[in-house]
């Protein structure tokens, strides 16, 4: 293992495809038509970044190839794609609080349900591993839990102007990450008993990474999530949203590490450790569920 610092990520230099105002275009459309109406238009957006998306292309072909042990056929990647766009097309519902639209099991939920009692937060890691909205979905349903969201601030900037397309009385709590301030605020939130969530398998670049084998070939994960919850003494708990097909979605949550108590001698190994066992575990939902990736950039060339 071997930490480093790289410039920006090659997946953060990519052009944003579509736009606010295709958002709320998408947004009106599939509320007036209903889920089932809504999904008729994936099947024109999946073939077109099928057929003129080169670069999603070749690492889709590169991650299924991976992750199924063989050449991945014409469906797997367009299954792949399918899954992808059905979980943003449901943030449409779940945002809209929709949730008799959706059949969502939970693993994990006792956990969730001590944390609660104890009325204290904990950091939420997740990854773009199906969906992130769908864990998120949950503390809205259900009197009680409230989840934030730390993200890097262009990202930040782009999750709150989606969530305001979507729905734009529904108020976004998202934390930019980089400043004093943020990780005040997200202290702040923990000691509320706020679950603070943050993906934790991407970087904009700039911090630093630790190379972790993740499906038969080293791949660099950034600490940052992890550290943010070691200075904070938070425990860390992997969080995901799988989606299942159709209506269906599997949220799971477990614990990676608890950093409290832990001093200032040991935070360096238990932070390693927990970013090893994270991508341990996304590489064994990876090849359980494995159309649920959405890293569609070459994640082992960074």
């Amino acid at each position: 293992m071997t930490a480093a610092t790289h410039p920006r990520a090659r997946w953060a230099r990519e052009p944003e495809r579509g736009s606010v105002w295709l958002m709320r275009m998408m947004t009106r459309f599939s509320l007036l038509t209903g889920r089932r109406g809504g999904r008729t238009v994936l099947y024109v957006i999946v073939a077109y970044f099928f057929l003129f998306a080169p670069r999603a292309r070749r690492a889709s072909k590169a991650y299924l190839q991976r992750v199924l042990g063989r050449r991945p056929s014409a469906r797997d990647r367009f299954r792949q794609l399918m899954s992808f766009a059905s979980t943003i097309h449901d943030r449409v519902y779940l945002l809209n609080d929709r949730f008799d639209l959706f059949d969502i099991t939970v693993a994990g939920e006792d956990l969730m349900r001590q944390r609660m009692q104890a009325g204290d937060g904990a950091f939420l890691v997740g990854a773009h591993l199906g969906s992130f909205e769908v864990p998120r979905a949950i503390g809205r349903r259900q009197p009680g839990p409230r989840v934030a969201m730390v993200a890097y601030e262009g990202n930040a900037q782009k999750i709150n102007a989606m969530m305001a397309a979507i729905n734009p009385r529904l108020a976004a709590e998202t934390v930019p990450l980089g400043s004093l301030e943020a990780m005040l605020k997200v202290r702040g939130l923990l000691d509320e008993g706020v679950f603070v969530g943050m993906l934790g398998d991407r970087t904009p670049g700039g911090e630093a990474t630790q190379v972790v084998r993740f499906l038969g070939a080293p791949a660099r994960f950034p600490i940052g999530p992890m550290r943010v919850a070691a200075l904070l003494g938070a425990e860390a708990i992997l969080m995901l949203g799988i989606y299942l097909g159709r209506n269906r979605y599997r949220v799971v949550f477990e614990t990676l590490a608890d950093f409290g108590g832990v001093g200032r001698t040991e935070r360096e190994s238990a932070m390693e450790a927990a970013v090893v066992r994270y991508a341990r575990r996304l590489e064994e939902y990876c090849r359980e569920y494995p159309y649920n990736w959405f890293n569609f950039y070459d994640f082992w060339a960074e």
